[in-house]
């Protein structure tokens, strides 16, 4: 057994890594105005991971103790055989958990594939319950498609389900109370998130936009008293509950409360760029390793533990409108 084995993933200050958000595509069927811009260009496929290659990193990253994948993209279940991906990642030994964010746009079709291949939870971005203001935030009239996609997941019978909304202040922080009460009809969990600064968008300022995770939850409070609860799925959200209701409400906030000092997540690009950190730019090319040395597990395990240690302490994010970070979302993998 080669030490690389042996070694837990753990960077220069203590955090063992236990999660792996790894992104599979760059490509969406929406255009969300926080996370794109509504021209974007998409990678030439020779840039692009293979689904060998992704499988190959997964596999070298569950050897080194990674508990977790999460699927992200874009939008990873407009990445042609998906599925056939997440049934090899969800085999991996050691692995615990292969989980799936998505817009919920192709639920109808793939909820129950997903199920028999291995996933156990999915998080679905859902930012309106109005049809016309969810077409101004995605820039596509997919609303009633997103709906029903929730159902099938609902209907497949997933561990859990949870969804994410990204909250702007003038957008739709008035949907918060609407969201919550959907949530609770539904039986699903929902994360309200801080907006990421990563891009330059054009269709709002987001200084101006940003609602803090204690805007929001006031909000909730004048109409479901919340109560906080030590639950942990692996991720940043704290959470809390209801007294009359069993799913949880979380809260993802990069900004008002750094979530850092307990980070155990890193990410994988479709480009193969290893991100030590969501709000920095430092990374390692994995491509080259798997495509100079294809096969070569215990060379690849080597480079991620010695990367590892270059995962810097924090992000620091600003709320103004010169993101620190040019990429965008669908770029860094949502």
């Amino acid at each position: 057994m080669s030490s690389t084995t042996l070694l837990e993933l753990s960077d220069s200050f203590g955090r063992r890594i236990e999660y792996l958000r790894m992104s599979v595509t760059d490509r969406c069927d929406f255009r969300c105005v926080y996370c794109m811009s509504e021209d974007v260009r998409f990678l030439p496929r020779s840039q692009v991971l293979s689904l060998e290659e992704l499988a190959t990193i997964g596999q070298a990253f569950s050897e080194l103790g990674v508990k977790k994948i999460r699927l992200t993209g874009g939008e990873p279940l407009v990445r042609h055989d998906i599925v056939s991906l997440a049934e090899k990642l969800a085999q991996l030994p050691g692995l615990d958990e292969l989980t799936m964010t998505t817009n919920g746009s192709q639920l109808e079709r793939f909820a129950i594939p997903l199920k028999r291949a291995g996933v156990k939870r999915l998080n679905i971005s859902l930012d309106s319950l109005n049809p016309l203001r969810f077409a101004a935030l995605t820039r596509r009239e997919k609303l009633s498609q997103v709906l029903t996609g929730i159902q099938a997941a609902i209907d497949a019978g997933f561990e859990r389900i949870k969804l994410n909304a990204v909250i702007l202040k003038g957008r739709n922080d008035d949907e918060v109370g609407s969201l919550v009460a959907f949530s609770r009809k539904a039986g699903v969990d929902i994360s309200f998130i801080e907006e990421m600064p990563l891009g330059i968008v054009s269709s709002h300022s987001r200084k101006e936009s940003y609602c803090s995770s204690d805007d929001v939850k006031a909000l909730i409070d004048q109409q479901f008293p919340l109560e906080a609860v030590a639950d942990k799925t692996g991720g940043p959200s704290r959470y809390y509950q209801m007294q009359d209701s069993d799913i949880r409400i979380g809260f993802i906030s990069p900004h008002s409360h750094n979530f850092c000092g307990s980070c155990n997540r890193i990410r994988l690009t479709v480009e193969g760029e290893l991100l030590l950190c969501l709000g920095r730019e430092n990374s390692v090319d994995l491509r080259a390793i798997v495509r100079r040395y294809p096969g070569d597990i215990e060379r690849l395990k080597e480079i991620i533990v010695e990367a590892v240690q270059y995962k810097p302490k924090e992000h620091r994010f600003y709320q103004d409108d010169q993101p620190q970070i040019v990429r965008f979302m669908n770029m860094t993998g949502g």
